[in-house]
């Protein structure tokens, strides 16, 4: 009892406690980038929502394997702050705000987007290498899924969740943001669902790499990169 005792404070330090001191010290400019995210993705919906807009939508941040890549790179960017369309957003802004906020205050913005984009890359990318592997292969999909829209900031978010978790050595973090995730993936392996465990694996191992390299005592976070 006295080691989960000890873990648990040593992550309460770590996490609540240093993301509260920068957010009383940097105020809104500390979690700016979840602030501009959620309004942008809140305006995409609505753009969304109204037949004259949604084809600008599709034509900046719509997504798929099928797509040329230098087209489906291009609109990535954009893409992360598209709501999926088969779910309305308010559902995932908590979760969008909450890993946006913490990232930025206890990693930095630069790292933030970094992680975040990272995340999301690699699982647009292996959306397209699963396609050309083809259904005959575990790792494989249907050729259909290649017109499936791949949108929304899920892989952001497990990214920068599972990168807290592992940089911060926090296993209440992870428990409650990461693993839902992950087992909910494998337990519906669909396109999105595999795009996850892709950004979950690729990010845990550049983390767990950095720790390795980089070693620190768990109760002190790294320092944010910049002011912002």
């Amino acid at each position: 009892m006295l080691g989960v005792q000890s873990v648990l404070r040593a992550e309460w330090q770590t996490v609540a406690l240093a993301a509260w001191r920068e957010l009383r010290a940097r105020r809104l400019a500390g979690v700016a980038l979840a602030v501009a995210a959620s309004v942008a993705m809140i305006g995409l919906h609505g753009l969304q929502e109204l037949a004259a807009t949604d084809r600008y939508v599709r034509l900046v941040g719509e997504v798929r394997a099928d797509q040329p890549l230098w087209v489906s790179l291009l609109r990535t960017p954009v893409s992360v702050l598209v709501p999926t369309r088969d779910q309305l957003p308010w559902g995932g802004l908590p979760r969008l705000i909450l890993s946006l906020g913490l990232a930025q205050l206890l990693l930095g913005w630069k790292r933030t987007v970094l992680v975040g984009y990272a995340a999301t890359l690699a699982g647009t990318l292996s959306a397209r290498v699963m396609v050309a592997i083809g259904p005959d292969h575990f790792a494989g999909v249907p050729a259909a899924y290649a017109h499936d829209v791949d949108t929304g900031a899920s892989a952001a978010v497990l990214g920068l969740f599972t990168y807290l978790s592992v940089r911060l050595r926090a296993p209440v973090l992870c428990l409650v943001t990461v693993v839902p995730t992950v087992v909910g993936s494998f337990l519906k392996p669909n396109l999105a669902g595999r795009e996850h465990i892709v950004a979950f694996v690729l990010v845990a191992a550049v983390a767990l790499v950095q720790e390795l390299r980089a070693p620190r005592g768990p109760t002190t976070p790294s320092a944010p990169d910049g002011a912002g």
